[in-house]
């Protein structure tokens, strides 16, 4: 967490932290909330972790696939479990099932690294520990949920549980990444409407639990349902914007990428400084003349994978077509932009790509690429400024010989 985040967040995330224990502790030394229920308790902690467990390749996916905001389905029993529990078993309830989502699936995926899943679940048991807190100091915790005044308390519950949730999280993804757009922080209206339906399957399995518990199995159905679909929209939208022989995002993902990051650009002013690389394979037609297209979709992809090796994390790599690469550097000083540009060169430059064929093994070595340099706003005030700028350097540098870097 000290490398990888910036203090600002280390700050807002322990104090979360600080602020869930505290709370969560203090309720239970002092029966905040009303009598324990350890039977409900168990029996929503065993449906989270059942609904986890069959669910669990699809949610494995889903992160790997992500960006920042996350839509959480386990919300399903953290809103029943705020009709049926105290504030603090709520809270705890959070914290088991976060706990079995990490041991299971966040653990394996690199976009969650631990001090994010510490976050995550202090975010989580705030949320669940303010909507119930909400009901109890109004009088409306244990209201029967078949009445008027229970449905009240229920949808005042979701709409409580929602707006914290989506406050802090909204405000740890702004401190982690300084990301400012509305999709960005709290996602788009799409995101929403499954959240939005997810809370109504939450209000269903509450109601089932208290009046016919066996009926909670017709909500455990839907939700499957809803959390496979969710899966394919991400593989949908993932499939729109990469480039099948690359697995690079296409012209169109990567200059979605390029647009949001001249925004921030702008908005940052004189240290807002990104650069744009523009890379030609170099003599590319001999190798698909010589060896064939297939063998020539393969060393493609080989030199995608060292180009993106050889750039920083942050970093946006896509193809532009044919055998041409653009490279996005954002938050770039003019003298670092050279050195990764001269790094791209010679990683790739350094590449012996092994081909098995129907008639032996083929070795294609001796690649070389042709790189143009731009950076904003020395380029320009725009986005086509820069890339102008740099598909102009591109051209130089192949008229000066190939194989080297023009600014």
């Amino acid at each position: 967490m000290w490398a990888a985040a910036r203090p600002r967040w280390i700050a807002y995330a322990l104090a979360c932290e600080l602020v869930a224990v505290v709370a969560t502790v203090a309720a239970l030394a002092g029966g905040f909330g009303g009598a324990v229920r350890p039977v409900w308790f168990a029996v929503l902690v065993a449906l989270g972790v059942a609904q986890a467990e069959m669910s669990r390749r699809i949610e494995r996916l889903r992160r790997w696939m992500s960006g920042q905001t996350h839509i959480n389905v386990t919300s399903v029993w953290y809103l029943a479990g705020v009709v049926l529990l105290p504030p603090a078993w709520v809270a705890l309830l959070a914290v088991v099932l976060y706990t079995h989502l990490w041991v299971r699936v966040w653990r394996q995926v690199r976009t969650r690294p631990a001090h994010r899943f510490v976050a995550s679940t202090a975010w989580a048991m705030l949320s669940c520990f303010a909507a119930s807190s909400v009901l109890a100091v109004t009088g409306l915790h244990g209201s029967p949920v078949q009445t008027p005044r229970g449905l009240f308390a229920l949808c005042l519950a979701a709409a409580v549980f929602e707006l914290v949730n989506v406050g802090l999280v909204a405000a740890g993804i702004y401190l982690y990444t300084s990301q400012r757009s509305a999709a960005d922080l709290i996602g788009t209206w799409e995101d929403n409407a499954f959240e939005l339906a997810t809370l109504c399957l939450g209000g269903l399995a509450a109601l089932a639990l208290v009046a016919q518990p066996v009926l909670v199995v017709f909500v455990v159905a839907p939700l499957l349902l809803l959390h496979r679909y969710l899966l394919l929209k991400q593989q949908l939208q993932v499939a729109a914007v990469t480039d099948e022989k690359t697995g690079l995002l296409n012209t169109a993902g990567w200059h979605e990428s390029a647009v949001r990051e001249h925004a921030r650009a702008l908005r940052r002013g004189s240290t807002g400084g990104f650069a744009v690389l523009m890379i030609d394979l170099d003599h590319f037609k001999r190798i698909n003349d010589t060896y064939g297209h297939l063998t020539g979709d393969d060393v493609l992809a080989a030199v995608a994978v060292a180009i993106s090796g050889s750039v920083r994390q942050g970093d946006t790599v896509g193809r532009f077509g044919g055998e041409e690469f653009v490279v996005l550097l954002p938050g770039i000083g003019r003298a670092d932009v050279l050195g990764i540009a001269e790094r791209v060169r010679v990683a790739v430059g350094e590449l012996t790509v092994v081909i098995s064929t129907g008639g032996g093994t083929v070795r294609v070595s001796g690649l070389s690429v042709s790189i143009g340099v731009a950076r904003h706003p020395d380029a320009g005030p725009t986005l086509d400024d820069v890339l102008r700028s740099a598909d102009a350097a591109l051209y130089r540098a192949k008229e000066a010989g190939r194989n080297r870097v023009a600014v």
